[in-house]
């Protein structure tokens, strides 16, 4: 699996800008298939910074409704990237 494969995109909301100017912590959205050491290996190589720890969640899909059709999204994986104090952030979230 490639580092581009790894990582499927940052995740950008509220919350995750909010993680990443208190706590040094970076969010993106990756692969299901990625496991704790793939990831860390591809931050770093990716936005060339050193990591810290990274923690993972797996978020189930929602119940959606389009009228009387139903089904469901897909699971998908989430990863918090803690980096190294003295880091410089990158700047993917820039508006």
């Amino acid at each position: 699996m490639t580092n581009y494969e790894v990582i499927v995109r940052p995740i950008v909301t509220e919350k995750a800008v909010g993680k990443k100017e208190a706590d040094n912590t970076l969010c993106f959205e990756v692969s299901a298939a990625a496991n704790k050491v793939q990831i860390k290996s591809a931050v770093e190589k990716l936005f060339k910074v050193k990591v810290a720890a990274v923690r993972t969640a797996i978020n189930e899909g929602k119940l959606r409704r389009r009228g009387r059709f139903s089904g469901y999204r897909s699971d998908w994986k989430k990863a918090y990237v803690r980096l190294k104090a003295g880091q410089k952030m990158p700047e993917y979230a820039e508006i």
